[in-house]
């Protein structure tokens, strides 16, 4: 199997499906993809040969046979929407799934036991290929399907590995959400700032710079923990000090971070019932 001749199919055409076929088609990392999707999702790829799009399940073209199958549908929808595809799968494509909450066991009650499975979750900032991955397979999975898929889920950035797939509904809380929480943040900072009698414009300016730079900070220090980061910011008794100290006061942003996650993995648990 060869980067230029993988065929992809793609059940569910959204924001992180819409992501993922975006990475693949700027880095040639497939021959075609035939996107199923009854919104507007696939329009952004009009014109594009590489691009089939239809409205169902029933519109895929005759004896179509893909290298992999990649589930992005929302969890409540999957079940109107996979069993559709029983046949396509049974014709040796290993099933990607990025559905939260959908484990690899429903896929193979779904599909059969026999059928390679990789569950993964990545987040939106694959769509500007700045997105980390992390994905768990079943025994099924060949190496080189495995590398497919890792392939395939580069186009948004970072993959890591792992073999417990309890541990995807932790990712899920974490990095899957994580960029809404990184968001609130940013909310958060400009209301504050707003209030200290900012303009709304200015406060989400600099909110919005401000944690955008931090984050490229970060990453462009792989030497230094975010403690030690944080310290560097932190004059004693200065003014970040006296923020850190409200922030970090008990019940504030560390113990409120602890519970959101903990409230997060348990949902994606419970997406599986």
């Amino acid at each position: 199997m060869t980067t230029n001749n993988t065929e992809v199919l793609l059940i569910g055409c959204g924001k992180m499906g819409g992501a993922l076929l975006a990475g693949w088609l700027k880095g040639g990392a497939i021959a075609r993809a035939v996107a199923v999707d009854p919104g507007p999702g696939p329009d952004a790829f009009a014109g594009d040969s590489r691009v089939l799009a239809v409205k169902s399940g029933l519109d895929l073209p005759a004896g179509f046979a893909p290298d992999v199958v990649v589930i992005a549908v929302k969890p409540q929808m999957m079940a109107n929407a996979a069993p559709v595809y029983r046949d396509i799968v049974g014709r040796g494509a290993v099933v990607l799934s990025i559905a939260a909450g959908k484990t690899i066991e429903h896929f193979e009650t779904l599909y059969g036991a026999a059928t390679p499975i990789v569950r993964a979750m990545p987040n939106t900032p694959a769509a500007i290929g700045r997105g980390i991955s992390v994905a768990v397979p079943n025994a099924r999975v060949t190496a080189e399907q495995r590398a497919l898929c890792d392939r395939l889920l580069q186009a948004g950035g970072d993959v890591e590995w792992v073999e417990d797939e309890q541990l995807i509904d932790v990712v899920t809380a974490t990095s899957g959400g994580g960029p809404a929480y990184v968001f609130l943040l940013m909310e958060a900072m400009a209301a504050g700032g707003v209030a200290a009698g900012l303009t709304p414009d200015l406060a989400m300016k600099l909110a919005r710079t401000t944690v955008a730079g931090a984050g490229e900070l970060a990453v462009q220090s792989p030497g230094e923990s975010a403690e030690q980061l944080r310290k560097n910011v932190t004059s004693p008794n200065g003014t970040t000090q006296a923020a850190l100290g409200v922030l970090m006061a008990e019940g504030g942003v560390p113990d409120l971070m602890v519970r959101a996650i903990a409230a997060a993995t348990r949902r994606s648990r419970e997406l599986a019932d």
